[in-house]
């Protein structure tokens, strides 16, 4: 929805919707019906033996169908989208509410095998890009749906989150890297996508301290990634410095990375529209 999602939303080109409707199509062939979520990487079911495997990003899919069994697609695209959720808020999370990176399922009898990372730090710590899909995801899986259980997970995810942050409130790139004190790098797209997040949230609480306190977090998020500590400002071709694309193979460590752009603006605008007392989804 990133793409041609805002390219149909701003423009109108009907080419833009058959794109997003085509992707939508090609999307569902990846829903395991056994398992009730979507194939992530099909290349780690030999390399890793992971039979079906869904990552927490993946959530962020979701509203591509959501969208699509508006507009022409099939109801079962929103009947996939709904299934992936609850299953995921099933399984790919433990007791705290911090997320796994990676479920792995048994593809014929559907059961969850075991939860690992990929880009986090081991299998059983907080990666923070991963919890921040994840408050994203369920916030906006309740804005398509209106069940309460999306709302009141967002929630229990996105404070799971809030409880671990530092003093500056962007987190670490996993929230269990050892030996902070030594210079662990910040992931400051997973605080631009988490403020985005919360703006949103916001909106859905109706009790008023718990409405404020989510709003108030993001605002603090986006006045530290503005500072001179995270703006890239001339040094780069980029809004912001020191994100954490994969720690564990040393790719795009302490990087400027698009998405943490994308969601930044994306955070400020909805600030923006909050602020003019606008609808934080009507079009620009």
């Amino acid at each position: 929805m990133c793409s041609l999602g805002n390219g149909y939303r701003l423009t109108g080109n009907t080419e833009y919707k058959e794109g997003l409707l085509r992707a939508a199509d090609s999307l569902s062939i990846l829903f395991n019906p056994e398992v009730g979520t979507f194939l992530s990487w099909p290349g780690m079911v030999k390399k890793e033996n992971w039979p079906h495997n869904t990552i927490i990003d993946n959530m962020m899919n979701l509203e591509l169908l959501f969208w699509a069994a508006r507009n022409g697609g099939e109801r079962r695209l929103y009947d996939m989208a709904c299934e992936h959720a609850d299953t995921t808020m099933k399984y790919q999370f433990r007791k705290d509410y911090s997320c796994y990176h990676v479920a792995v399922y048994d593809t014929i009898t559907g059961h969850f095998i075991k939860g690992v990372t990929h880009q986090g730090l081991s299998d059983n710590s907080m990666w923070a890009r991963g919890q921040a899909w994840a408050i994203y995801g369920y916030t906006m899986v309740y804005r398509e749906t209106g069940e309460v259980r999306f709302l009141n997970f967002a929630r229990k995810v996105a404070d799971a989150y809030l409880s671990r942050l530092p003093e500056d409130l962007i987190p670490y790139w996993d929230f269990d890297a050892p030996d902070l004190s030594s210079g662990e790098p910040k992931d400051a797209s997973a605080a631009a996508i988490t403020a985005s997040a919360l703006l949103e949230l916001s909106t859905y609480v109706t009790e008023r301290d718990s409405s404020h306190y989510y709003y108030d977090q993001a605002e603090k998020m986006l006045e530290m990634l503005s500072s001179s500590a995270y703006k890239a400002g001339d040094t780069k071709y980029a809004f912001l410095l020191h994100s954490v694309g994969h720690m564990p193979r040393g790719g795009e460590v302490d990087a400027s990375i698009i998405y943490a752009d994308y969601y930044y603006l994306e955070a400020l605008i909805r600030f923006k529209r909050l602020q003019e007392k606008r609808s934080i989804l009507a079009n620009l």
